[in-house]
């Protein structure tokens, strides 16, 4: 991925983004030719060198069916918005200003491997409901449905894991505007409702 040094993320920003990880996108290159699902997964950044992606796919999915050539690619999102040129105030000394896009993303690299066991795929289930219900005020938990029922569901899953090796990251958010952009580039997202960009703006702005 080409990352500007400007839009480069420290180890602490891909850890939080890993660590917030929703749905990403599983690409795998494989004998038939490229795969990619969309998949809910949970970090864990204690196992192997760099961490592990933890997710599962339906049964009837064949990408886990087949072999996978070199390292999976999992594209990991976080926020991202339309920068309209008009916010910036500079545009009325420099009109030479366009519109972009900014976003934060994070390209995960590693060893694919199965798990078709079931025990392995409750624990991940568990562990990505707990995650999510966690917060809640009334959280639902595994063990409110029926046993069959949870058993008959585990059975057409499969258990996918992404050993880390490398993560290329990029947080592309303003950072190459001069100061009175940024604060209005946070300004006009936050005016369009979008608080979760104007943060993410705020946090990467150059100190």
């Amino acid at each position: 991925m080409y990352v500007p040094a400007h839009f480069a993320g420290d180890e602490h920003s891909v850890q939080q983004l890993l660590q917030g990880v929703g749905v990403a996108d599983l690409i795998t290159a494989t004998p038939e030719g490229l795969r990619a699902s969309t998949l809910p997964w949970v970090y864990d950044p204690d196992t192997g060198a760099r961490g592990t992606l933890l997710g599962h796919v339906a049964r009837n999915n064949d990408q886990w069916r087949l072999p996978a050539h070199g390292d999976a690619l999992v594209i990991v999102r976080g926020p991202d918005a339309y920068i309209s040129p008009s916010w910036y105030p500079t545009k009325a000394k420099n009109p030479r200003v366009v519109p972009t896009w900014n976003y934060i993303t994070a390209h995960v690299y590693g060893e694919f491997h199965v798990h078709d066991d079931p025990a392995w795929v409750e624990a991940q289930v568990r562990r990505l409901t707990a995650r999510h219900e966690s917060g809640r005020v009334t959280p639902w938990l595994v063990d409110d449905a029926p046993a069959v029922y949870v058993a008959g569901n585990l059975r057409a899953i499969v258990g996918v894991e992404v050993l880390i090796t490398r993560v290329e990251a990029k947080f592309k958010l303003s950072q190459n505007r001069p100061a009175a952009d940024i604060d209005a580039v946070i300004d006009g997202l936050r005016h369009q409702g979008d608080a979760r960009s104007a943060a993410a703006v705020e946090a990467h702005r150059p100190r």
